[in-house]
């Protein structure tokens, strides 16, 4: 379980694939912390750290995990957003993230909004996900709260310190970022398309 409040920007050393699974290195400031099983969530992607070695450590995404998230755009000299996961007894300063990409977007504008950023993006409305408005998404395993909400695209605002502590500094139009909806939305939608 994680909060969607990124910890730092971690850069990846080194990307192999094997059969259909892809290996991942991150260097990350925490990675003397960390021990082998512990999950970390990479741009909103929860995975398993496999291997340690000084401070850089090794993930493994599955087949299913390239299909659902941007990872395939993943080079050596990538960075991504961190977080460890969530200690019982912590603050949920973001929201509930399960670390669980539901699907990917497209960034379709970005400006400057006196001292602020707006970023919109669209998504494809085929696997039926929602957002609304004042509620909260995770973007590349970002919290944030929609600003705007249309069937398949909405907007979010971020601030200066999120700007520059995570990947969004980078974002730029057509990229590709990875989606996670809020999970109370999620099991509220289902239970209202059961009826």
């Amino acid at each position: 379980m994680f909060t969607g409040i990124i910890e730092e920007v971690g850069e990846i050393t080194s990307v192999h694939k094997e059969e259909e699974n892809l290996h991942i290195k991150v260097k990350a400031t925490f990675t003397p912390e960390l021990k082998i099983d512990q999950s970390v969530a990479h741009n909103g992607v929860c995975l398993t750290v496999v291997s340690i070695e000084e401070d850089t450590y090794k993930v493994t995404a599955i087949k299913e995990t390239l299909q659902k998230t941007n990872f395939g755009h993943l080079k050596k000299g990538s960075f991504v957003n961190l977080e460890r996961g969530m200690k019982l007894g912590d603050r949920l300063d973001g929201h509930i993230v399960q670390g669980h990409v539901d699907q990917t977007a497209t960034c379709i504008k970005t400006e400057e909004a006196g001292g602020s950023w707006n970023f919109s993006f669209e998504y494809d409305p085929a696997m039926q996900n929602i957002t609304i408005e004042k509620g909260s998404v995770t973007i590349n395993g970002v919290s944030l709260t929609v600003v705007n909400s249309e069937k398949n695209s909405f907007s979010v605002s971020v601030i200066p310190y999120t700007y520059k502590h995570t990947i969004f500094h980078d974002l730029k139009e057509g990229d590709i970022v990875n989606l996670e909806f809020d999970v109370i939305g999620k099991y509220v939608k289902r239970i209202n398309d059961l009826r």
